[in-house]
């Protein structure tokens, strides 16, 4: 059975490319290019993954994620978008998607980048551990949940991701070459920035157990220290 690939673009010439180039590679793709009418599909059709352009008529993208994340917090969403302030990234990734590329962008990349999340996903789902202990907290790696007695925070998939790639390297120091290279595909400029904003947001996360710290290792990376 070929993967379901929901595709929202409103350029319809490069949406007529980048669909018969996915289908070429043995995806399935339902294309749709008017925002207002992307959520009454997705329940139609239940894609594994959804990409989805930011900038559309009537409805933008991430307006979309957010409708499909309460829908589904687990299904996988890419953004394109020809917008690069960090702040448009920031609410991207803070709304659940799981990678976002900049147009313009080549094809191969952007197979590459759904193979991918769509790797890490089936990775997630059959992981046979409901929940890890962390200091204070559970962290429901499949629910990409993190609670501390009542309190519960939902983190986005890649929160999700690096707080387990940390945990996992806790006994050592995990380089940013290898996070970058295992969470986004690259070590870009672009992407290392990224890295830092999420570094940043899991510190937050986990403020309320002094215990707990991620240290940053100039030079190298970081190493996740539990008191």
């Amino acid at each position: 059975m070929s993967i379901k690939i929901l595709y929202v673009e409103d350029e319809l010439f490069l949406g007529k490319i980048v669909k018969e180039s996915l289908q070429g590679r043995g995806f399935e793709v339902i294309m749709e290019s008017d925002g207002a009418k992307v959520l009454e599909l997705y329940k139609q059709i239940k894609p594994a993954v959804c990409v989805l352009d930011v900038m559309l008529p009537n409805k933008d993208g991430f307006e979309i994620a957010e409708e499909i994340r309460a829908l589904n917090p687990e299904v996988p969403i890419l953004f394109l978008t020809a917008k690069t302030q960090t702040a448009d990234l920031v609410k991207g990734f803070t709304l659940g998607g799981n990678d976002y590329i900049r147009k313009p962008f080549s094809l191969e990349e952007l197979i590459v980048r759904i193979d991918n999340v769509l790797r890490k996903t089936d990775r997630s789902s059959s992981a046979a551990v409901d929940y890890v202990t962390i200091g204070r907290f559970r962290f429901y790696t499949n629910r990409q949940l993190l609670t501390n007695g009542s309190e519960e925070k939902k983190l986005s998939y890649r929160e999700s991701e690096l707080l387990k790639l940390l945990y996992e390297n806790r006994d050592g120091i995990i380089d940013r070459r290898s996070i970058l290279n295992l969470l986004w595909g690259n070590d870009s400029f672009f992407n290392s920035r990224n890295l830092d904003v999420y570094i940043t947001r899991l510190r937050v996360c986990l403020k309320e157990d002094e215990n707990l710290e991620i240290l940053t290792i100039k030079g190298v990376g970081y190493r996740f220290v539990l008191g």
